[in-house]
């Protein structure tokens, strides 16, 4: 089954590593004084009976139970031992379910809180396991979405036919007998929404409330499923059987003897069979009775019309309900049952009344009731088969095989398809049970999930031996990656789909530049972005919310823009990289210099004031020329874009690395290692304000000095002792001649020239 498709996580039975649990019979119990605890008088099948010692609410003389025998093991490997109990010998153990290994959600809720009593016909003695149908092996399937119809008994039948080669499956039928009353003089069903496809229901009266007989109650427990009583245990088992979910209401408490299906109304409620309220909105699919709502469409029933014991008359659902409807409802309520997750993956449409009847013989049978005649619907709704048509030639490109016509159609066959061939085509007849179906490549998958697996020949890729190689882009990016990481960056990734807003921000590009998607899965995730930056101030709210405050991260990515393409409307892929710093010790000089460090192979970096984009500080933002050419930006985030994200102050930076790729320098010239030592003097001028870094260093380089090799600002002062005009900018400048030693006099001349050309832009040395 596994290689088929059908994965089997498990097969357990429930009565591996037990032993020695008997049946056993109390004759007479009798209180220890001052305690909780009963001596029992036990029949085991010998010729006197064992004293146990038992301290259940529930034992009682006159009941058979489970008697775990000296030397027993129990759930968990327990081993049980002859002792004395406040001085009484107790020769074994009375068990609950639990002790012997079901989970406490599968045990009836009547033994919860003690002993579990077995059928009175069980003999003195005897094991346990075969009443309780312990040894039966219970399978464990993995059910891939795709493959919803093997949600059910039957759905499994048909596939373990088909992997061992039966073209039928022989399936239990129950004879439905109804009496001279008519379903429709007693009920009416109208639907008055397009999210239900078919509505039915079948009405039993005269039906009596009862614990169902031991094998449902052990069917049911084995599937992991707590049994209630005769009539909703029957829903489930079918539930299970079929695959098909049903209801079952208590006729009796219907105030009005009509059904209505209708979205719910905004604020409306109900109370649901957990006694929990709940508020409704129109998104919800209700059942409704004179007005009000007495079930939760295909998610869980209403307490106002619940199944109890003095219930008579039963009236039985079966539906089929929009899927997505009840996947919404299910997870806003966090109501996810087996009913829901059915709906949500689809359901055997023709099987909607089969159910329907098998439940009603079965609940006849089992309760005693009387069936009335005929189903009541809003429709007369009927499953279709689906056609496919694939050529055989397809099958075999597809799977690389060379399979004939009567392979193919054998392999149809075990399906339960009929097919017929023409011309080499198959014109294959799928049932409504495998809905899953509808393509040519539905039938490629069938037929290689059929024919096996493992019985496809492995064959290599025709490949040539090319030696693979990175691409410039791939080598460039990892070393643009090493230099953020040796920087002390994090890598973060975001998600490549954004709202259209979050789009558009830092960046040039006008709103036709976006790619929306044409079936988006939320709203905040309907537009490929324009920018890298918008997803990292989400990661940087996302931390500081965690108390993360110190971020310094980077993100090497795609943007995507549409350039009015005429012949191709895709978008156009541009690598990028961003940086995000925020925390105290991080200020606009620290990102200014990771990107200057990234750039220290590009010749003419020089950063220019913009305030181009609306989401970075006007004053605090530059963009990032190599060349003549814009290849980015660096900045503060503006103020107010940074409340709107939840943000503390932070600071940014994008560089387009198909620009800079485009002008990397081709060579490195390396020079001889200066001979001689540099000399350094430090400088302090007082500008205007609005005077920036840039233009300082292109007024010292335009003094055309020799010796001059580097020119680095180490301080911007503005307060005390400066006017408000005015700012204090402090450079440290680094003369080195590679001919000879410089000497003070050269070094102060070239001072002097360097200070007059800063004098004639309104510079003045402090």
């Amino acid at each position: 089954m596994s290689t088929s498709g059908i994965e089997v996580e498990g097969v357990e039975r429930r009565s591996a590593g037990l032993s020695k649990l008997v049946v056993g019979e109390v004759l007479e119990t009798q209180q220890i004084p001052e305690t909780h605890l009963n001596i029992c008088q036990v029949a085991i099948g010998e010729e006197q009976p064992t004293q146990i010692v038992c301290g259940a609410p529930n034992v009682k003389s006159g009941i058979k139970v489970i008697v775990a025998l000296p030397g027993a093991r129990i759930a968990g490997n327990h081993k049980i031992k002859k002792g004395k109990i406040r001085g009484v010998e107790s020769l074994g153990m009375i068990c609950s379910l639990e002790e012997i290994g079901f989970p406490e959600n599968v045990v009836p809720k009547a033994y919860v809180d003690g002993i579990f009593y077995m059928p009175e016909t069980a003999e003195n003695g005897a094991e346990i396991f075969d009443y309780l149908d312990m040894h039966d092996e219970v399978l464990e399937l993995s059910i891939t979405p795709n493959r919803a119809d093997a949600l059910s008994m039957r759905g499994v039948a048909h596939e373990v036919a088909a992997i061992y080669e039966n073209t039928h499956v022989n399936f239990d039928e129950k004879m439905l007998i109804e009496s001279d009353e008519k379903t429709s003089d007693k009920i009416a069903v109208e639907v008055a929404t397009d999210k239900v496809l078919t509505y039915k229901m079948r009405l039993i009266e005269e039906v009596k409330i009862a614990p169902s007989p031991q094998w449902l109650q052990n069917r049911l427990m084995n599937e992991g499923i707590r049994p209630i009583n005769n009539v909703v245990d029957v829903t489930n088992f079918v539930l299970l059987y079929f695959g098909q979910p049903l209801h079952a209401f208590d006729y009796n408490k219907f105030d009005e003897k009509k059904i209505l299906v209708r979205k719910a109304e905004n604020g409306e409620k109900i109370t649901t069979l957990d006694s929990s309220e709940r508020e409704l909105t129109d998104e919800d699919i209700v059942i409704t009775v004179a007005g009000k709502p007495v079930a939760l469409a295909g998610v869980m029933g209403g307490e106002n019309t619940e199944i109890t014991d003095s219930s008579t008359s039963v009236a039985l659902e079966s539906a089929i309900f929009d899927g997505t409807s009840i996947r919404k409802t299910s997870q806003k309520f966090n109501l996810r049952s087996e009913a829901s997750a059915r709906f949500e993956k689809g359901i055997n449409q023709a099987d909607v009344e089969i159910a329907l009847d098998y439940a009603a013989a079965m609940i006849a049978e089992l309760a005693g009731g009387k069936i009335a005649a005929g189903v009541v619907s809003n429709n007369d709704f009927t499953a279709k088969d689906v056609t496919v048509s694939i050529t055989l030639d397809k099958i075999n490109r597809a799977l690389g095989l060379l399979l004939n016509e009567l392979e193919v159609t054998a392999i149809f066959d075990r399906l339960g398809f009929v097919t017929t061939v023409t011309n080499e085509t198959f014109n294959v007849t799928v049932p409504p049970r495998r809905w899953d179906i509808a393509i040519e490549a539905d039938l490629v998958e069938e037929v290689a999930r059929i024919y096996g697996y493992d019985n496809i020949p492995n064959t290599l890729p025709n490949v040539s031996n090319t030696i693979g190689e990175l691409t410039a882009m791939q080598k460039f990016r990892r070393v643009i990656r090493t230099n953020l990481e040796g920087a002390g960056l994090s890598e973060v990734i975001s998600y490549s789909l954004t709202t259209p807003e979050k789009a558009v921000q830092f960046t040039k590009f006008p709103t036709e530049n976006l790619t929306a998607l044409a079936m988006p899965m939320s709203e905040e995730r309907r537009t490929l972005r324009l920018n890298l930056t918008s997803g990292m101030l989400d990661i940087v709210r996302y931390n500081i919310a965690r108390g993360n405050d110190k971020l310094a991260i980077y993100e090497i990515g795609q943007v995507f823009a549409k350039f009015g393409n005429e012949t191709d409307n895709r978008p156009t892929e541009l690598p990028t990289v961003a940086l995000a710093m925020t925390g105290k010790a991080y200020d606009f000089y620290d990102i200014k210099g990771v990107v200057e460090n990234l750039l220290t192979k590009f010749d003419k970096v020089r950063f220019e004031a913009d305030k181009a984009i609306g989401e970075l500080h006007p004053g605090r933002t530059a963009r990032v020329i190599v060349g003549e050419i814009e290849v980015g930006f660096v900045g503060q985030v503006h103020p107010t874009t940074a409340k709107a994200y939840d943000i503390p102050e932070t600071y940014v930076a994008s560089l387009d690395l198909t620009v800079l790729l485009a002008n990397q320098p081709e060579q490195v010239i390396f020079t001889d290692i200066p001979k001689f030592q540099a000399s350094r003097r430090d400088m302090a001028l007082l500008v205007d304000r609005h005077v920036t870094n840039q233009e300082i260093l292109d007024i010292i380089t335009s003094s055309k000095v020799k010796t001059l090799a580097k020119v680095e600002l180490f301080d911007v002062y503005t307060g005390e002792n400066v006017a408000s005009t005015k700012k204090s900018l402090a450079y440290t400048l680094t003369f080195q001649s590679a001919e000879n030693q410089l000497t003070d006099d050269e070094i102060t001349a070239a001072v002097t020239k360097i200070t007059k050309k800063l004098g004639e832009f309104g510079a003045e040395i402090r």
